[in-house]
């Protein structure tokens, strides 16, 4: 068979899309399509000589962000929608409907259900010999566009690239795409508790992130300022405005429907300004009585009460795989002394772990205790790498993915520490990946550019790599949006300026192999394929 992957067309990516418009410019609805017919600038014989068959060009890969793994190359006109085309689904795989009423709905086709694939027609099926997980493949012959994968987010994902390569060129080329994820969890986080952001608006970004195939979405909807998800368990805690669980549930749905998978984060021990303001009484005061901001007080029981129902609420609300128990910048332990600043944790620790434990101890256990809840949520949690502490008599649960965002914050290890114990990580690097309106504390906006010409899942802190070896526990990344001073963009401005970036990262994520294309290629192929 004849290979054609990105990396074989790295020069000429753009130009394809041009020879794939020609090539199928002669396949329009008034022109011949039977291959044993006369090409259309060709005139009609005027002897009984045979008519010559129409050659084509062997195709070439669909222009799609993120560009397919690898694209069998076949000469024949390819597929394009047409008034006569629907979609069907075939028999054993009828959960794909909604997937097949998707496209049809997308490429303007009808929706045919359970049936027999005919001419002109887009074919969707669950692989019976199974595969790895998202993958797919679409296969494009006979004026037939079928597409299978082994679990329903595969196939979804096929039906992206489909979508993206009409949009690009009006049709999906001749031959077969073989594609699946380098990493499993490529996402987007939201920081909606410093800014308000519409449900309106989060699912404009879900459709988009889709298209991309990314496949996470997390909401980080509690912090100092405010919290922004109503309760039904404690609604003193709640700030206006916010989103209502009716809007969270269909927010959930919609993410079901593109398989992104939405969790929510609580972090504690700190940031919990939004709480504390109901529970004064439960915020961390030092030994002179001043209260530190955002900090809730791990050595009375009543704090592991409050947070750990609100963390039976929302678990049960978002229901996914995941769910952010937080744990980064605890005010306890950014000072010199500790245990001297707040005796009544130093003196919880050793009642808790016994002699020679300290307030560190006392703040791992919290966050294992979190996880507790997560887990018994039958979630997986997930934690920021400041979280995590070495040399105490405490070591955080194995079970806890680090998400690592930072390098500057006290108690942050270099991410290979984390990657030696054998930690599964997810990048979310500050230097790359943060978008910090207003751009305080030396953050600058992140662009598309960089993050497609430097950053890869390896880079987890700063600019340089991890080594290779530790690629397998390196999960994925998400690009994260964090409001520090929320009215500097309106959430117009926040769309169109993460646009690029999501694109990059989304490239980043899908492939493990450096980009084939130049970032001015990059860019043509995404504003003509996510249009």
């Amino acid at each position: 068979m004849t290979r054609r992957s990105r990396r074989t067309h790295a020069t000429g990516a753009i130009a394809a899309l041009a020879v794939l418009s020609l090539a199928l410019a002669g396949c329009s609805d008034d022109s011949p399509q039977d291959p044993g017919s006369a090409a259309p600038d060709q005139a009609a014989p005027t002897t009984a000589t045979p008519s010559p068959t129409r050659s084509y060009p062997l195709s070439e890969p669909p222009a799609t962000v993120p560009a397919v793994s690898e694209h069998e190359a076949a000469r024949g006109p390819g597929w394009r929608p047409g008034a006569d085309g629907a979609v069907v689904v075939a028999k054993g795989s009828e959960e794909l409907a909604d997937e097949g009423r998707l496209i049809a709905q997308e490429l303007k086709l009808d929706y045919r259900g359970t049936n027999t694939a005919r001419s002109g027609d887009v074919a969707l099926s669950l692989s019976a010999s199974g595969g790895a997980p998202e993958s797919y493949t679409v296969t494009v012959r006979d004026s037939i566009v079928r597409i299978a994968g082994p679990d329903e987010a595969g196939v979804f994902y096929g039906t992206r690239t489909l979508k993206q390569s009409v949009n690009a060129s009006g049709a999906m080329p001749e031959g077969v795409v073989r594609d699946r994820p380098a990493r499993p969890q490529r996402g987007f986080n939201l920081d909606i508790a410093r800014k308000h952001f519409t449900a309106e608006w989060i699912e404009a970004r879900m459709r988009e992130m889709a298209d991309l195939k990314l496949n996470q979405l997390g909401l980080h909807f509690s912090d100092d300022q405010a919290w922004r998800i109503e309760s039904t368990s404690h609604p003193e805690i709640v700030t206006d405005p916010h989103l209502t669980t009716a809007q969270i549930k269909r927010i959930i749905a919609l993410g079901q429907r593109l398989h992104i998978d939405v969790f929510g984060e609580i972090d504690s021990p700190g940031h919990l300004g939004a709480v504390l303001r109901a529970y004064p009484q439960l915020q961390l005061r030092n030994a002179q009585g001043v209260p530190r901001q955002g900090a809730i007080d791990i050595s009375k029981p009543e704090s592991a009460e409050l947070i750990d129902d609100l963390l039976r609420e929302y678990t049960g609300l978002f229901g996914g795989r995941w769910f952010h128990i937080g744990a980064d910048e605890y005010q306890a332990l950014t000072v010199s002394d500790p245990a001297a600043s707040y005796p009544q944790l130093a003196s919880a620790a050793t009642e808790k772990y016994g002699p020679g434990a300290g307030v560190q101890d006392l703040t791992e256990g919290w966050m294992n205790d979190r996880a507790a809840v997560v887990r018994a949520a039958k979630q997986t949690p997930k934690a920021w790498n400041d979280g995590f502490f070495t040399g105490g008599s405490v070591t955080a649960s194995k079970d806890i993915e680090v998400e690592y965002w930072t390098g500057k914050e006290i108690g942050a290890r270099p991410p290979t520490e984390y990657l030696a114990e054998g930690r599964k990580v997810v990048n979310l690097n500050d230097e790359y990946l943060y978008y910090v309106l207003g751009e305080p504390n030396d953050f600058t906006y992140p662009t598309g550019r960089r993050i497609y010409e430097e950053w890869t899942p390896l880079v987890l802190r700063g600019t340089t790599p991890v080594a290779a070896k530790y690629s397998d526990q390196i999960l994925g990344g998400r690009f994260a949006v964090w409001c520090d001073l929320a009215n500097s963009q309106t959430q117009a401005q926040v769309a169109d300026g993460i646009r690029r970036p999501l694109q990059a990262v989304s490239q980043k994520l899908w492939d493990a192999e450096r980009p084939a294309l130049s970032w001015a290629q990059f860019q043509a192929v995404a504003d003509g394929a996510t249009s």
